[in-house]
């Protein structure tokens, strides 16, 4: 069997990106429901591409002046949806080139968020290289590698440490170090709150906000 790889991107382009540019006027970086997504894009005979996204109806009303050059097509629920052309070149269009699907695309906060299937690492590093030169910054927020045949047993999964506030970390870090998580043998909730200068509630709450979101990726990254 490949050992394929399933890999997210960050990718930060710095302008001529109006999914970017419009989802950079939202606070938060929620993947389940970000502000800008389900983007599509087709390519005329001529050489443009229409391009069509899905945004929060609330989001389009408080930045009308971000979707000037967008055409509202219709609306779902509390969606719309919208559709522009171009004829300059984006970073979707760079992945494609080197004849690489996407399988999903969103933006948040400024950043495009690329989900890609491949054959390996050296596919992968061959476009974070081609991204490089369009986008100011590239990063890869999670891979997951495929099952290899004899390692049916195995489930690798990266999760992406970006997800947590440096708050969070730091509780993690501090719980582990101290042994929280042994089974009676480590610190308690108090010992790991007093360390940290925090009470007991505050310590829990950190906690189960890291831990849920961890798990979340993981549950993500597994399908």
């Amino acid at each position: 069997m490949a050992d394929g790889i399933r890999a997210k991107l960050a990718v930060d382009v710095t302008a001529g990106c109006p999914i970017a540019e419009l989802s950079a006027l939202e606070d938060g970086d929620d993947s389940e429901r970000p502000p800008v997504r389900d983007v599509i894009w087709t390519r005329a005979t001529d050489g443009s591409v229409t391009e069509e996204f899905r945004v929060d109806a609330a989001v389009a009303a408080d930045n009308p002046e971000a979707v000037t050059n967008a055409e509202s097509v219709m609306e779902i629920g509390d969606d719309r949806v919208y559709q522009f052309t171009r004829d300059t070149s984006c970073a979707c269009e760079v992945v494609e080139r080197l004849g690489c699907p996407i399988s999903d695309v969103y933006a948040t906060e400024g950043t495009l968020m690329l989900t890609l299937c491949l054959p390996d690492t050296d596919r992968l590093r061959e476009i974070v290289a081609a991204l490089d030169d369009l986008a100011e910054r590239v990063a890869v927020r999670y891979l997951v590698r495929s099952t290899a045949e004899g390692d049916e047993g195995r489930d690798p999964t990266v999760v992406d440490r970006g997800s947590l506030t440096e708050r969070q970390r730091e509780v993690l870090r501090t719980a582990h170090r101290l042994g929280y998580f042994e089974y009676r043998s480590g610190a308690n909730a108090g010992e790991v709150a007093d360390s940290l200068g925090i009470n007991d509630s505050t310590f829990a709450e950190h906690l189960s906000k890291a831990q849920s979101k961890l798990l979340e990726e993981v549950l993500r990254a597994s399908g």
